[in-house]
């Protein structure tokens, strides 16, 4: 049996501990904000936290959460919108929408990680999320004023 708790719910998981934590997060749980893209951990549209760090979902096995606190972009503004969230409407950054669970949860790790981040630290912690829209520019821009608001 795996215990974990998912967004802040104690959890229980007592099938495949090879199953990866997506499809646990969408298909048994019904938390469908976390998005499949490649599979194979390079786009980053799965991205969830793990005890705070940006975690790719799609290849974490239930066993590498077992103890640990999940946490999904349902959760981010379960208490008012967070600034991150804020900035990406501010700056109109979504275009298609398909990555922004996941560009959104790595913003707010990278800047767990660094709260004043330069334009090459966010491309750098920016870098394993893909967005096919290309709206890179809007991305950095809006990381750039939620750190200035005190994230």
């Amino acid at each position: 049996m795996i215990q974990l708790k998912v967004n802040g719910v104690a959890r229980n998981f007592d099938g495949d501990p090879e199953m990866p934590l997506l499809w646990y997060l969408r298909d048994v749980l019904g938390l469908t904000g976390t998005k499949f893209g490649c599979g194979i951990a390079l786009c980053g549209a799965c991205t969830v936290h793990k005890n705070g760090e940006a975690l790719r979902s799609c290849v974490a096995p239930m066993s590498s959460v077992a103890g640990a606190e999940v946490r999904t972009i349902e959760d981010i503004s379960s208490n008012g919108l967070h600034p991150v969230q804020k900035m990406w409407m501010q700056f109109n950054v979504p275009q298609c929408g398909y990555c922004q669970s996941g560009q959104i949860m790595q913003a707010i790790a990278l800047l767990k990680e660094k709260p004043k981040p330069t334009d090459q630290d966010i491309d750098d912690g920016m870098a394993g999320n893909i967005c096919r829209c290309g709206t890179y520019q809007r991305i950095r821009a809006a990381i750039k004023a939620a750190a200035e608001s005190n994230v």
